[in-house]
C-alpha cells in the first residue's frame, strides 16, 4: 500500500501532543493501515471493535484498558460510543502513561461523544483520500511519473481512496467504486444510525451527484424522494459527517447586497460522484455535461486539503458575482476560481469580487501548464501549482 509520509508525521506530532486523537474518516481510506506503521495490529494494545472477541473483552472496558501503557490502538470506536466517559477518567489519571490513537468513521455519535466527554484532552484529524502532494512517488510502484499530468487525470478520475486509485485498470477501479458505494448504503450508514432502506438512500445519493458544486435547495429532492425538505436536509447532514458530502457555506459580507445564503454542495471524492453518474469512463468524462463541475470540484478539495485555512467559503450574489472559494489564512482573504479551460480570461465577476471582498489575491485555478498575470493581484495557476505553494506552507503566492 502506498505511503502516506507527511500524514503519518501528522498523526506522531498530534499524539506529541495531545493524550487522544481522533482519525476520522471514511472506511477504506487507510486509517487501519496508517495506525499499523505506529502500533502491530497483533499488540494487545489494539482494540478492533468489529472483532468480537474484542468486542466481548471491552464489556469490562475498565480492565481491559487501565493496565495499558505507550500507545493504545481502539479501532471502529463509533461502535462503543460510552468508551468515551471512561477515556476521560484514564487520560485524568495522575499516573497516566498511556496515548490513545481513536479510529473510526465520522458519524454524529462519535464527534457528538468526543466533543463532550474529552474536551481539551483529544485532537481530531481526518484522513481523506489521496491528495495531489501524495502521489508525486506512486511511480516506484509502477504506474505513471510524478506530478505528471496522467496521475492528476488518474487521481481526477478515479478518485483518492487507495484501492481505487491503486486497482491495476479502469475497469477495477470502477468495479472497487460500485462495491464500495453498495457496502455504504446497505451497511455502514444504517450502522451509524441512518435508518433509511438502501434504495432510498442510493438514490439520494446520486441525486446529491447531481447537485455537485451548485447550490443546495432540499425542494426537488424532497419531492423527488415524496418526503418533507427537513427529512432530506437531515440525510444530507448524514452524508456529509460521514465524509462523503462537502457543504461549502456561504459568505456575508455587508454589502448592501443580495447574497446567496444556502451551501454549496461537492461530494468529495470524483471517482465515487463518476460512479454515482453513470459515467463509464474517462472517455466518457470528457464529454458528460457535468465534466466541468466534476472538475471544479476535485480542484476544490486539493486546494482546501493542501493549503489548509482557517477558515472557506463560497461567495454569489443574486446579481450574478460570484467566487468559487474563499480562503482566510492568518488574517488574509485569498480568492480562487476554478476554470477547465485551455487559458482563463479575466471577468467582470473576478475584479467585482476582488473590490467587494477586499482580496490579497486572486488565483485562477485550471488544467494548464502555464501561470500567468491577468490583472493586478490576479493570476491564472495550474493545478500543479498547488505543490509549490504546499512546500511553502501556505494560501499565499
Amino acid at each position: 500500500m502506498h505511503e502516506r509520509e507527511a500524514f503519518e508525521a501528522s498523526v506522531r506530532a498530534a499524539l506529541r501532543r495531545s493524550p487522544a486523537v481522533a482519525l476520522v474518516g471514511p472506511r477504506q481510506v487507510g486509517k487501519t493501515t496508517l495506525a499499523r506503521r505506529l502500533l502491530d495490529a497483533a499488540s494487545p494494545n489494539w482494540f478492533d471493535l468489529e472483532d468480537p472477541q474484542v468486542a466481548a473483552q471491552l464489556e469490562s472496558p475498565r480492565t481491559a484498558l487501565a493496565a495499558c501503557r505507550g500507545l493504545v490502538v481502539i479501532d471502529e470506536v463509533q461502535h462503543a460510543p460510552e468508551l468515551f466517559k471512561l477515556l476521560r477518567v484514564l487520560i485524568d489519571r495522575p499516573d497516566n502513561a498511556a496515548r490513545f490513537l481513536l479510529l473510526g468513521s465520522a458519524s454524529p455519535s462519535l464527534l457528538r461523544q468526543s466533543a463532550e466527554s474529552l474536551a481539551g484532552r483529544i485532537e481530531t484529524l481526518e484522513l481523506g483520500g489521496f491528495t495531489l502532494d501524495e502521489i508525486g512517488d506512486v511511480d516506484s510502484v509502477g504506474l505513471y511519473g510524478a506530478h505528471g499530468h496522467d496521475a492528476i487525470d488518474r487521481l481526477w478520475w478515479r478518485g483518492g481512496f487507495p484501492r481505487s486509485f491503486l486497482a491495476e485498470d479502469d475497469a477495477g477501479s470502477r468495479i472497487w467504486r460500485r462495491e464500495f458505494v453498495r457496502t455504504v448504503v446497505e451497511r455502514d450508514l444504517p450502522q451509524l444510525g441512518m435508518a433509511v432502506p438502501a434504495p432510498a438512500i442510493h438514490r439520494f445519493w446520486a441525486m446529491l451527484a447531481h447537485f455537485h458544486g451548485q447550490v443546495w435547495n432540499a425542494a426537488d429532492p424532497a419531492r423527488s424522494l415524496g418526503t418533507s425538505e427537513s427529512t432530506v436536509r437531515r440525510y444530507l447532514d448524514w452524508l456529509t459527517q460521514a465524509c462523503f458530502v462537502r457543504q461549502l457555506q456561504p459568505w456575508f459580507a455587508n454589502l448592501g447586497k443580495r447574497q446567496v445564503k444556502a451551501p454549496k454542495i461537492y461530494l468529495r471524492d470524483t471517482g465515487l460522484l463518476h460512479e454515482l453518474l453513470g459515467i463509464a469512463d474517462p472517455a466518457a468524462l470528457a464529454r458528460h455535461p457535468r465534466s466541468g463541475a466534476s472538475w471544479e470540484g476535485f480542484a476544490l478539495d486539493q486546494v482546501l486539503r493542501i493549503a489548509r485555512p482557517d477558515q472557506a467559503y463560497f461567495w454569489a450574489t443574486h446579481a450574478g458575482a460570484e467566487l468559487d472559494l474563499l480562503l482566510i489564512k492568518d488574517g488574509r482573504r485569498v480568492g480562487v476560481e476554478f476554470k477547465r479551460a485551455d487559458a482563463p480570461t479575466l471577468t467582470p465577476s473576478m475584479r467585482i469580487a476582488m473590490a467587494d471582498l477586499e482580496l490579497s489575491a486572486l488565483y485562477v485555478v485550471y488544467p494548464g501548464s502555464r501561470r500567468y498575470a491577468l490583472a493586478e493581484r490576479i493570476e491564472a495557476v495550474p493545478l500543479t501549482a498547488l505543490l509549490a505553494r504546499a512546500s511553502a506552507g501556505g494560501v499565499s503566492g
